[in-house]
């Protein structure tokens, strides 16, 4: 490149939108970023820790003690069960009285466990009213050390909670410690992200998980810089809110006892000796459910993805400098391949490859260290930048054959203008012999039409008409080749190869007869289209055969189409659907491509004008049960009347039409009025 200033100048366009997108985590584009990068949990094989159990109040335990609340004996009964666990986590608040006795049963089987940590629940709206020997108890279990800390750094800015949920006083005077259960979810409604801690009363209050892993270890949190905390001299990363990412499991390796077993004593007490216990609600309108990265799960087992990435050293490590490094990598990667690497083909193969390569690496950092890197936000500044610079480049190497664009876009297909700016060299005159399959469709009645409406409302039609059809053709591979007046001729398998281009022309033709319905629908609502033209109906006609194809024309003036026998016959196909009364006529040579998912039914052979060898035309019939229904019953009457049965194929036809107003019925029985046999119809009209 001779003058690299102006790409210079785009790429760093770039590099501001892209640090600038991912600094500030706008939308839609984090979103996208979280779910881009929530393959990472179905990379990792990692097992989950064996001490950490969860006990629910499940649907078997609903069915045995009935709906919850219960009565609190039954808790109190279950907890009792539990004393040889290490700790016992409450994710349920038991926040109203219930009678004194059950009350006080449970506090006191709560008190004698090893150890408590009884969950509190975070609100922004609350109509509880708070006793001060409640709000005392709860200050006991604040994080008053990394509260002093903080005001050292900047962030993390805690999330305010101005209201909380509470036990009543004889539960919490038998916690050891309190903790919040609160948690929230990203801005796509998924939860990834654990909660450290929230403020609540000017005080700092660990999440349920943290505060186990300070009674467990008997070790404070402590604060390293403005992105991570430390407790029992592990490291964890937390975001400007003080979340720490979760790196999720398995769903099946999470170990769930039902209440019931455990109050049973079918799990004996001694299971859960060392263990930490989790004790919350699975029953369906009690317990609460969130969406996360690997599916639905338990609201409780958010605590338990916490405390066993903890546990395992399988804490997520986030290296957002190596983020930052890869976002600056990807957006001047395309830069550098402009300025060495001509072919364009290359240089997108080269930064596909250059990405995937950093993709794989990256994700086996994440398999075996833990490492998070984002990589949507590199994969995006490759993209911008890559596209703006061959855009860019792509207009400049254009200014050499601008010319052939402005003499040919206007009458030339976009394909086929796109390989005629690739190979320039094939604007000569002539063609090639190819097999095709043309379609002609037109307006039954235009003129009819045309005399009953102004020129310009006409042509509004036709333009409202043309549309769809368009559509159409395109939707199903093909090229319009032009307009005649209300009619549309089209042709399958040039100058793009299609592989089953009958079967693609009869799919265009069925979307055609779709879409003219709606079309008559929407008409019928324009005052400004005379009633009696509706519905608009049209003929299609349909054939594969070899033809030529190329640019026909002059020296000065020249056009991509087909000629041939073969497009002859197609118009005069779609001439004839008017004799049967059919919307879609297809030849043999069309009905021999076409697979059993079409329901075609046999017409008659005939020798359309000019022509001395027959051929046999089929109805292509709409993919109805109705239409299936008709063509059974209509097979079996053609039957008959090949063999000369006419009394029994009459019979038959009448059948038909009394279900359904069938023209193609109706036409033999017209003929077995006149004692016509079956024979070959010789057409004396075009």
């Amino acid at each position: 490149m001779k003058n690299l200033s102006p790409y210079l100048l785009i790429t760093i366009v770039v590099m501001v939108i892209i640090f600038s997108l991912q600094h500030y985590k706008l939308e839609p584009f984090e979103s996208f970023s979280l779910r881009f990068n929530d393959i990472n949990f179905k990379l990792q094989k990692k097992k989950i820790n064996q001490d950490v159990v969860f006990v629910a109040v499940d649907e078997k335990s609903v069915n045995r003690f009935g709906r919850w609340p219960w009565s609190r004996e039954i808790i109190a009964k279950g907890i009792d069960n539990l004393k040889e666990a290490d700790m016992v986590l409450f994710d349920m608040i038991f926040s109203e009285p219930t009678d004194a006795k059950s009350d006080m049963l449970l506090a006191n089987s709560i008190a004698t466990l090893q150890n408590s940590v009884c969950g509190f629940f975070l609100r922004h709206k609350s109509t509880q009213k708070y006793q001060e020997p409640l709000i005392d108890i709860l200050d006991d279990s604040s994080l008053d050390g990394l509260q002093t800390e903080i005001a050292e750094y900047k962030t993390p800015s805690f999330i305010v909670a101005p209201y909380a949920e509470l036990n009543i006083l004889p539960i919490m005077q038998s916690c050891t410690l309190f903790g919040s259960f609160s948690t929230l979810a990203e801005n796509d409604k998924l939860l990834r992200s654990y909660p450290i801690a929230f403020y609540f009363k000017d005080r700092l209050f660990p999440s349920l998980g943290i505060q186990a892993l300070r009674l467990k270890f008997d070790s404070d949190i402590r604060r390293e810089n403005e992105k991570r905390v430390s407790l029992n001299k592990t490291d964890i990363d937390i975001d400007a809110k003080g979340f720490v990412q979760l790196n999720f499991y398995d769903k099946e390796q999470y170990k769930i006892i039902s209440f019931l077993d455990v109050f049973e004593n079918k799990i004996k007490p001694e299971y859960f000796k060392g263990k930490i216990v989790i004790f919350g609600i699975t029953e369906v309108g009690a317990g609460d459910v969130v969406s996360t990265p690997v599916g639905m799960m338990y609201g409780p087992l958010i605590h338990y993805t916490f405390l066993s990435n903890f546990l395992e050293h399988q804490l997520i490590n986030n290296k957002e400098s190596f983020t930052h490094l890869l976002m600056l990598l990807m957006i001047l990667l395309p830069l550098i391949l402009i300025a060495f690497v001509q072919n364009i083909l290359t240089r997108s193969l080269v930064n596909i490859g250059v990405y995937l390569g950093i993709f794989v690496v990256v994700k086996l950092l994440f398999v075996t260290q833990m490492f998070y890197i984002d990589l949507f936000y590199p994969l995006l500044g490759l993209l911008l930048s890559a596209l703006s610079l061959e855009v860019f480049a792509f207009n400049r190497h254009e200014q050499n054959t601008q010319f052939i664009k402005n003499a040919f876009s206007a009458y030339l297909s976009a394909d086929l203008l796109e390989q005629l700016l690739q190979k320039p060299e094939e604007l000569t005159l002539g063609g090639e012999d190819r097999e095709l399959t043309i379609l002609f469709s037109d307006i039954r009645g235009f003129t009819s039409i045309s005399e009953a409406m102004d020129a310009h409302n006409l042509v509004k039609l036709l333009n409202d008409y043309f549309t769809p059809m368009t559509e159409a053709v395109l939707t199903h591979k093909g090229m319009l080749d032009k307009y005649i007046g209300d009619a549309v001729m089209a042709f399958f398998n040039a100058p793009v190869s299609v592989k089953e281009h009958p079967k693609e022309a009869c799919l265009a033709a069925l979307t055609m007869i779709e879409k003219l319905d709606k079309l008559n629908k929407q008409l019928a609502k324009d005052p400004k289209i005379p009633k009696n033209i509706l519905p608009l109906k049209i003929g299609i006609g349909i054939n594969t055969a070899k033809v030529v194809v190329g640019n026909i024309g002059s020296q000065n003036r020249f056009n991509y189409t087909v000629m041939g026998d073969g497009v002859n016959i197609s118009s005069r196909v779609e001439g004839i659907t008017k004799e049967y009364g059919v919307s879609i006529l297809i030849t043999e040579s069309t009905y021999e491509a076409l697979d059993a998912t079409f329901i075609c039914r046999e017409i008659e052979p005939v020798v359309l004008k000019g022509k001395e060898r027959a051929i046999t035309l089929y109805e292509l019939m709409p993919q109805t049960q109705n239409a299936k229904k008709i063509k059974e019953q209509y097979d079996k009457a053609l039957v008959n009347y090949k063999k000369g049965e006419l009394k029994q194929a009459e019979m038959l036809f009448h059948a038909i039409l009394k279900q359904d107003n069938d023209a193609v019925s109706h036409y033999f029985l017209e003929k077995i009025k006149r004692g016509e046999p079956w024979s070959i119809h010789i057409m004396q009209t075009k």
